[in-house]
């Protein structure tokens, strides 16, 4: 038995390959026998960042740990603070809130999958190579829109206490539904892809349903073992309510709970995310362009004391924000649960039985960032 410590390749073509990923494995004949992952390499103070901001700047910070899931990361702060502060957010910026959210989940779904594609199969494989440029093509499309209204691709800070920063440009909405056509079919396409091609994946790294609500994942790494819950169905507000009523919020998951299985589930649900974006655009073309998309607020905010919890199905696990408030304009504490660390957490169930050589592949279907582990 031999103990070493595993570190995730660096590759600029993945997002979980950016580095700080490492596992300590106990390892017999090239199998793993025991992980241990290891959080804190990329360590950046930022719960105590947020602790030392006021509340208006908080939100500039809130989309940095989690930065593919960035908008829906804001959304959770800014909701836990408006119900601090019994802020109503007005109905159009609500619905605005909601598209966001379904767009940001679709940049992220189309991006982890191609790059996995990529990573899996390389240059070696010119039949993948198509779908692979058929999902960045996607995204690409999908960040011009991000682009379009924010000014920004990655970081787009719209999000303000009380609803946006601002409301959407002429011709938006249009150029939102130009983009759904080619994610569609860059969903179909990923997933007959993964299906058809043979990536070792099937049978890889599986997690059972009880060893996923042990560890608490969440997101597609628990729907995909089994564990259905998935906050935009099981506690929706009024606007995911109204998509569930349409059809076009639907459940996706599954229980075989291997590397296979999680891709398939992101597939699934990028088709999902399109059909409830595309429903956000047809309500917000019924509101009046004037509607407000946000509320008065004074110079100084100041939250009354207490402490609260909000949370929010980021795309790629729960998102949830506990604040502590002494009365002042900054937080007591603020503490950050993250998706990616339980889902982390959960490879020291789901690797043993892997090989070296499947590691980086098991690693990837886990959705992990390294800044959302570490905070």
């Amino acid at each position: 038995m031999e103990r070493i410590r595993w570190e995730l390749p660096r590759s600029n073509r993945h997002p979980a390959a950016a580095g700080g990923l490492m596992l300590e494995l106990e390892v017999a004949d090239g199998q793993v026998c025991r992980a241990d992952p290891i959080p804190g390499r990329e360590h950046r103070g930022a719960e105590k960042l947020f602790e030392s901001r006021d509340y208006r700047s908080l939100l500039a910070l809130a989309n940095r740990h989690d930065w593919l899931g960035s908008f829906t990361s804001e959304l959770g702060l800014a909701q836990l603070l408006e119900a601090f502060l019994g802020i109503e957010v007005p109905e159009r910026a609500r619905w605005i809130r909601t598209l966001l959210a379904e767009y940001t989940r679709m940049a992220h779904h189309l991006l982890w999958l191609s790059s996995t594609l990529a990573e899996l199969t390389g240059p070696a494989s010119p039949q993948a190579m198509g779908p692979v440029r058929t999902g960045h093509l996607a995204r690409r499309l999908v960040l011009d829109g991000i682009e379009s209204y924010s000014g920004t691709r990655m970081h787009p800070m719209l999000v303000a206490i009380g609803g946006l920063r601002a409301d959407y440009p002429d011709g938006w909405l249009h150029e939102v539904q130009r983009s759904l056509p080619p994610v569609l079919d860059a969903a179909a396409v990923l997933r007959e892809t993964y299906l058809a091609e043979d990536l070792g994946l099937t049978g890889l790294a599986p997690l059972s349903r009880s060893a996923a609500w042990d560890y608490s994942t969440s997101g597609p790494v628990a729907r995909a073992s089994g564990v259905g819950f998935d906050l935009r169905l099981d506690r929706p507000d009024e606007c995911y309510q109204a998509l569930i009523d349409a059809g076009s919020l639907r459940r996706v998951e599954s229980t075989a709970g291997d590397a296979q299985t999680r891709l398939l589930v992101l597939t699934e649900q990028l088709a999902v995310s399109a059909d409830c974006v595309r429903q956000c655009t047809e309500v917000l073309a019924e509101f009046d362009d004037g509607e407000p998309v946000n509320v008065d607020l004074p110079r100084s905010i100041r939250l009354p004391e207490g402490h609260g919890y909000a949370e929010t199905e980021n795309p790629g696990g729960i998102n949830g924000w506990y604040l502590v408030s002494r009365g002042g304009t900054h937080p007591y504490r603020v503490k950050l649960r993250t998706g990616s660390y339980n889902n982390a957490a959960a490879m020291a169930a789901a690797l043993p039985g892997t090989t070296l050589e499947q590691l980086p592949a098991a690693v990837f279907s886990f959705l992990l960032l390294a800044g959302d582990v570490d905070k």
